[in-house]
Formats: structure tokens, sequence, C-alpha cells
């Protein structure tokens, strides 16, 4: 007798295994103005429409804030925010830093210190 498998997916159930976004929203703050702003009004021309097409999870705002630098503000399922001044920046550094604000998980950074917390003691350090 041979053994075949189901044709079926398993479905998740509850959510358990299901990747939630951290970052529920990306504030995109301009000056119409400013030189500091050049690189981000080329972005919100250029790429904001191709990253808001790949990140349709995430509510995209866009405001100008006239006489300030450029700002790319991240607000989390936590309920914290973290802003990135993209002052002087290029189109495709502003991209990286929208990148890396949706990759963020919100959280505050911290050193770490000992990156591997044991309850026995390492071999090499008896051998010595």
């Amino acid at each position: 007798m041979v053994v075949q498998g189901l044709r079926k997916v398993t479905a998740g159930q509850n959510g358990v295994g299901a990747f939630i976004l951290q970052c529920k929203r990306l504030d995109f703050h301009y000056c119409d103005w400013a030189g500091s702003s050049k690189g981000m009004n080329s972005f919100l021309k250029n790429s904001l429409q191709s990253f808001a097409r790949a990140n349709p999870q995430i509510e995209i705002s866009v405001s100008p804030r006239p006489r300030k630098h450029p700002v790319v503000i991240g607000h989390y399922i936590n309920g914290r925010e973290k802003a990135i001044c993209v002052r002087n920046l290029e189109k495709d550094q502003i991209l990286k830093k929208a990148e890396l604000l949706r990759d963020a998980n919100g959280e505050k950074l911290r050193r770490v210190v000992k990156p591997v917390k044991s309850l026995n003691e390492s071999g090499l350090i008896l051998l010595r």
C-alpha cells in the first residue's frame, strides 16, 4: 500500500504562524522651498508610489512642513515612534531609511553587553 500525501494546504488558525508587520504607519514630512528637502521631493514624486504599492499593509501619509528639515516618522503597533531626519539625502538613500523604519520593530535600541546568557560556564574558561 502506497502512502499518499494530502492535497490540501494547512490553514493558519488564530494568527499562529502569521507574520505581522510591526510598522503600521509612515509619515513623510517635507518642505517645498528648502534645499535640504530636494531629495525628499524627488523621492515623493518618483519612488513613493512604488514603495506604497509594495507595502499595502502600511498606511502612508505625506504632509508639508514649511521651513523645517524633511523627516520620516514610523509609527508602530506597540505605540512607539521612530523619527529619522533625511535632510540633504538623495531619493535612494531616503528609500533605504523608509525600508529601515518599515523593518524595525519599534523597540528602543539597547547595547548588548553579553549576547549569550547561559547557566553553564564555558569549558574554555576552565581549561586556561
